[in-house]
């Protein structure tokens, strides 16, 4: 059985807009000890958005963390006192214009769990209205329309490798596959 690591004790390197890091001593099985780094996040919401004409919205960006411009579904964080559904909703809006009334929960996943709590909740819609943009002004983006045969084959060939992104396009597919068997 694997044993819960015990935190002796903690210290708080640094606290930002976005995250927390804090590295841990950790008492390990047969008094063992270990140093955990650990980066806090108050978690993320993402959309897989089915327009009418059954293309999905894309955002592509430049990012920093990775130097590379990717292609991603709409998402941002969650905000204080904000819940999943709604900061997906928001973020749909934010970033391509698309308003949705209502979302369906998919699933919630954690991004890297070796060093981190963030925890990703990826919701659906379908049909969203158009409205407008309302990006953050350290925001730039483009967005980009694709249908969900397009999608995979772009995950497929490495050209989507946004996790987040790649587990809400197969997650819908699966979904959509299943719906069509049953109808």
């Amino acid at each position: 059985m694997i044993s819960e690591e015990r935190v002796i004790r903690t210290e708080k390197i640094y606290e930002g807009k976005v995250v927390t890091l804090r590295c841990s001593t950790v008492e390990l099985e047969g008094q063992r000890y270990g140093k955990r780094e650990i980066v806090e996040h108050a978690g993320g919401a993402c959309m897989v958005a089915l327009c009418e004409d059954e293309k999905i919205p894309f955002v592509k960006q430049y990012r920093i963390a990775v130097k590379k411009e990717l292609l991603e579904l709409p998402a941002g964080l969650i905000g204080h006192n904000e819940n999943p559904m709604d900061a997906a909703i928001r973020e749909l809006s934010e970033e391509t214009g698309l308003i949705a009334d209502s979302a369906e929960f998919l699933l919630e996943a954690y991004t890297s769990p070796g060093f981190t709590n963030e925890k990703i909740h990826i919701f659906y819609c379908e049909n969203p209205k158009q409205g407008e943009m309302h990006l953050d002004e350290t925001e730039d983006l483009e967005v980009v329309y694709l249908d969900l045969d397009e999608a995979m084959r772009k995950i497929k060939l490495g050209e989507i490798i946004d996790a987040k992104t790649v587990i809400g396009i197969c997650f819908v597919k699966e979904m959509r596959e299943k719906h069509a068997k049953n109808d």
